[in-house]
């Protein structure tokens, strides 16, 4: 029996991505497809839902964008909340509303909240140190700081996060903080905030997500239970900055809303402009109802990067104001990797989508299918043009667009594209096949309601792949000569395939389903829908539904990526962090540089940046962690001579205790390479 019947009522969200870029592939990938792919389900099953998304226009990340821009927040969000907006429109992503998170509406529920808790007293105020940075005059939000994750040694983790290893983090954890503005080291100075005090909340918040093992995913409930395990911390729920949502206290002037508290509100916020609209009650798809079996089905779509926010600071938010539901689950998605390497705006290596749609005009689906097709949906998955081209080619066009085109092509051949029935309508009638594809919608919907899109768009190609088989072992181009009923009931049961695969198409591919039923001449099909077509039923002409993709359209787009690197390496000038403060010599002569050799070298379990290094030091054997494992096999510098910091103070990483720090020197790309001596040297030999 279907989950589905469980609820009345389904409220999905997509993360709310940053007006302060435009949309690429990996974005698509993570959280948007497959939110759409589920909501055309739902409401091909009859279900009330509602689909939620906006721009998020707060925090850092727009004023860093203003900044270097050299324009106002506000106009940054302007132009990129509507090229967002366009851009989802244009390739099909059917919210039911997509709102900004700049308008009233959202401000004052966001404040709504923040009184809310404050007046229940479930906020800790308390001075506490935070960076500032004396060039510029002001207190850091966490995304502009930068430093080493002190989990996995990633050198560029953010002030709140690591996009390497998704840890939840505090500034202060950082190794080696810098400020993205001035380029030099914060100071800390007291500043008053208000903190929600997440350990508070732990307990429940460890029955809560308990209580999701094995109904959410294995990435995402791991990655919960990982942060619980290393012990919630309160946190600030207020930040210093000049743009964002006041803090609602007089006490407060100048504070703004810490952009995690906010922004998921945007999702209540943008219900409640959608039931304005639409004349309906927005309660009813956020609000507990008094009898439980009557609440919405909350699910948000997000990659893995949102996943703390959305498992484990949002539902505290929601648990301390109370009266609201809870997620039921949050299938989130890993990573899409472009061409071999990690998408990249600041490298500018990404597939725009607005580029896309320019540059493919029409061709929405074929994008949507590769994309399903890989979709990172329990580990990080990867997208190249050559492998878009196959399956565009071999896939699309060989076996769906070629069974749908013959049986057109032969049933206006043979009876002028007219149905053709002893009785008043025809249906599909043969028992095998009926019983195959009621299978794979079985299995498809299965796969739909466990978030398996990728299995789900198998099981729909599976009917084109049963379609042609059907067709060649017919061969009623052979028969309507020698047998012309069997040919053309043959025929009658192509049909009918071709209409269940435009029924199941419609949540992955709806313009190529709507050309499908156009074709056809009947009405969209429902998943409940009979289908059969009555006597003397007319057909539309025959169409192709998708076209190959030649070899140099591929070339063309992988010779752009290559020229935007090269036009990245060309004029990004290297950006030379400015110098620290002048030391003196007794500070340098303190640090004791050896050069010593590689014996060992091993990856970090559970890392994608971490080595485990045996160093030969000529002092001692020792091991130390090193963040290089993006740049070298283990293999290939086992026998290398380095430099390397001895008297370092040892520090655990990963559970390892790491005794020294081998030195790299990062190129404008951020490549590691060695700083290794030119002639070989005694290990032991010291680096002055």
């Amino acid at each position: 029996m279907s989950q589905l019947n469980k609820f009345k009522r389904y409220t999905i969200t997509s993360a709310l991505p940053y007006a302060n870029g435009p949309l690429h592939i990996g974005h698509l990938a993570g959280a948007y497809l497959p939110a759409d792919i589920f909501v055309r389900y739902l409401r091909l099953k009859k279900k009330d839902v509602v689909y939620i998304c906006g721009s998020d226009e707060h925090g850092a990340a727009i004023t860093i964008k203003a900044k270097k821009e050299d324009t106002t927040p506000q106009a940054i969000i302007d132009k990129y909340h509507n090229q967002i907006k366009n851009s989802f429109e244009e390739f099909g992503i059917a919210f039911d509303i997509y709102h900004r998170t700049s308008s009233a509406i959202h401000h004052d529920l966001s404040q709504e909240f923040f009184l809310n808790l404050y007046e229940k007293d479930e906020f800790i105020e308390k001075y506490s140190e935070q960076y500032f940075d004396e060039d510029y005059d002001q207190f850091l939000a966490d995304r502009y700081i930068t430093g080493t994750c002190p989990n996995c040694g990633f050198d560029k983790a953010y002030g709140d996060q690591c996009e390497n290893c998704g840890a939840s983090l505090n500034p202060t954890d950082l190794i080696n903080p810098v400020s993205t503005l001035s380029g030099k080291a914060p100071v800390l100075r007291p500043t008053k905030h208000w903190y929600l005090p997440l350990d508070k909340y732990q307990p429940w918040l460890e029955k809560w997500i308990d209580e999701k093992e094995g109904e959410w995913k294995v990435n995402v409930f791991g990655q919960c239970r990982s942060w619980l395990k290393s012990g919630l911390q309160p946190r600030s729920m207020t930040r210093d900055l000049d743009w964002g949502i006041d803090v609602p206290l007089d006490e407060a002037k100048g504070k703004k809303l810490y952009v995690w508290m906010d922004a998921p509100i945007g999702y209540i916020s943008a219900t409640k402009q959608w039931a304005i609209d639409n004349d309906k009650d927005w309660k009813q798809y956020w609000k507990t109802q008094e009898n439980p079996a009557d609440d919405t089905c909350l699910i948000h779509f997000i990659g893995k990067d949102n996943i703390v926010f959305h498992c484990i600071i949002f539902p505290a938010i929601l648990k301390a104001h109370g009266g609201y539901v809870l997620p039921q689950n949050v299938p989130a998605n890993e990573f899409l990797n472009l061409e071999g390497e990690k998408l990249s705006t600041s490298r500018n290596h990404a597939v725009w989508l607005h580029e896309y749609l320019e540059e493919f005009p029409g061709k929405q689906d074929e994008l949507r299918y590769v994309l399903t097709s890989i979709l990172p949906e329990t580990s990080d998955s990867e997208f190249t043009w050559k492998d878009y081209q196959a399956r565009v080619n071999n896939e699309l066009v060989a076996i769906l667009g070629n069974y749908v085109n013959r049986v057109m092509i032969l049933m206006h051949k043979f009876y002028e594209g007219k149905v053709e029935a002893s009785g008043e309508s025809i249906e599909l009638n043969d028992n095998l096949l009926n019983a195959q594809i009621g299978q794979f919608y079985d299995e498809l919907e299965q796969n739909l309601e466990a978030y398996k899109f990728r299995q789900a768009l198998q099981n729909v190609m599976d009917i084109a792949r049963l379609g042609n088989k059907y067709l060649t072992e017919k061969e009623p181009w052979k028969t309507i000569k020698t047998n012309p009923d069997d040919a053309r009931e043959a025929l009658h049961n192509c049909l009918c395939i071709i209409a269940h695969l435009a029924t199941c198409l419609q949540p992955f591919l709806p313009r190529t389903a709507a050309k499908i039923f156009a074709m056809l001449n009947v009405e969209p099909i429902g998943f409940a829908d009979d289908i059969k077509f009555a006597n003397g039923h007319q057909l539309n002409a025959a169409a192709l539904l998708f076209e190959k993709v030649e070899d140099e359209v591929i070339e063309a787009q992988i010779q752009k990526l290559l020229d935007k690197k090269q036009a990245v390496v060309a004029t990004k000038e290297t950006p030379i962090i400015p110098a620290k403060e002048n030391i003196s010599y007794e500070s340098f002569a303190a640090m004791d540089i050896r050069t010593g050799t590689i014996l060992a070298a091993e990856k970090v379990a559970k890392t994608k940046k971490l080595l485990k290094l045996t160093i030969d030091t000529g002092i001692d054997q020792r091991t130390v962690v090193s963040g290089i494992a993006e740049y070298y096999e283990p293999d290939a510098i086992i026998g290398k001579q380095v430099s390397i910091l001895v008297n370092l103070e040892p520090r655990e990483i990963k559970g390892i205790l790491s005794q020294g720090m081998i030195l790299m020197a990062e190129d404008s790309e951020g490549k590691l390479s060695f700083v290794s001596p030119v002639d070989a040297l005694h290990n032991g030999s010291v680096v002055r």
